[in-house]
């Protein structure tokens, strides 16, 4: 399949409502925020695990996951997926079809070698090269769309490389102003290995913003096409509010907008997006956003953003194509 032909900018909201979106570790698990602007904060991190669990959850294969039931890192995790290879003659035919050399090469190793260490160790040698670089290849194109979309570095001997992945997104930021939910209540903190006790924090509402990029040259390392792209659409869509936990609960999608370019354009074009986007608390909270509560509780303004959209869009022009999704609460007129 070709990869993505175009480099492309995205927007993403979506509301929380009395939960806590992103915990900060190094504050007690309260949610993340710029206090100096009562901002509520989000990591990509956060995001991106929403999106790879959704895409497990579909029966997608997801390289950043848990083997074996516990967290492992890039580089254990390839070690895992090298070694169901060796046991699966049903992967190998699979992984080298149509390469008859490389097959060869892999099924000369594992003659030689009498267990997958050994297997392992052989396939790290400067030997072969060309074969491991064949196997990370197929692994990172057509086995994990997560890397596909947003890359990953492998520091194993043999294995060694970085790719860069085509989907970046900055941290998402409230467009109002947040603030915290007084409560005392206190509640068990699960760890991977320990339970704690610790506070309920929560904040009142929230509604974040979240500037991505896809690039296309990026797109060629790690094999992303346009159907990774309308997956990766629906996931950032569906994720969140199908993935429900006690403090993720009440977090809806609002507003998915991307801005295709035309050849010759390249991403951040015009900038973050969020910047064309105007947010007040709305007259029924007296203009103050501590009474925020809801959506309807916000004063939005996409004037800016439908202006220029419709001021840039055309052959001749920047924008090639708009892929826009809105709840039914929220309207934005790009016609």
């Amino acid at each position: 399949m070709n990869t993505i032909q175009h480099n492309s900018d995205f927007l993403f909201l979506y509301e929380a409502i009395n939960c806590n979106p992103n915990g900060d570790p190094d504050q007690e698990n309260k949610p993340r925020m710029d206090y100096d602007t009562q901002t509520n904060l989000v990591t990509d991190i956060r995001l991106k695990r929403y999106i790879r669990d959704y895409l497990m959850q579909q029966g997608e294969n997801v390289f950043v996951s848990m083997e074996e039931e516990r967290k492992v890192n890039p580089d254990q995790k390839l070690e895992f997926v090298i070694n169901r290879l060796l046991t699966d003659e049903n992967l190998i035919n699979t992984y080298f079809e149509g390469h008859d050399d490389m097959k060869e090469a892999f099924q000369a190793i594992l003659t030689k070698q009498k267990d997958s260490k050994g297997v392992f160790k052989a396939l790290q040698s400067t030997d072969n090269k060309s074969l491991n670089v064949f196997i990370l290849a197929k692994i990172v194109k057509e086995t994990f769309p997560d890397i596909r979309l947003f890359g990953s570095a492998f520091a194993v001997k043999g294995f060694t490389r970085a790719y860069t992945g085509p989907v970046q997104i900055n941290w998402g930021y409230s467009l109002n102003k947040v603030y915290p939910v007084a409560s005392d209540s206190i509640v068990t903190i699960m760890n991977d290995d320990s339970s704690t006790f610790g506070k309920d924090y929560r904040i009142h509402y929230s509604l974040l913003a979240f500037h991505g990029a896809v690039n296309k040259y990026a797109a060629v390392s790690t094999g992303l096409t346009d159907e990774d792209m309308e997956l990766f659409r629906s996931a950032i869509w569906s994720a969140i509010p199908s993935l429900p936990t006690r403090s993720k609960l009440n977090q809806y999608p609002k507003l998915y907008l991307e801005i295709i370019y035309n050849d010759g354009f390249h991403n951040g074009y015009f900038g973050d997006l969020r910047n064309y986007i105007g947010c007040e608390a709305a007259a029924i909270t007296g203009g103050d956003f501590k009474k925020v509560r809801k959506l309807t509780d916000l004063s939005l303004s996409f004037t800016r953003l439908e202006e220029l959209i419709q001021e840039h869009k055309g052959a001749d022009k920047p924008i090639k194509d708009i892929v826009l999704k809105t709840s039914s609460d929220l309207a934005i007129n790009l016609s």
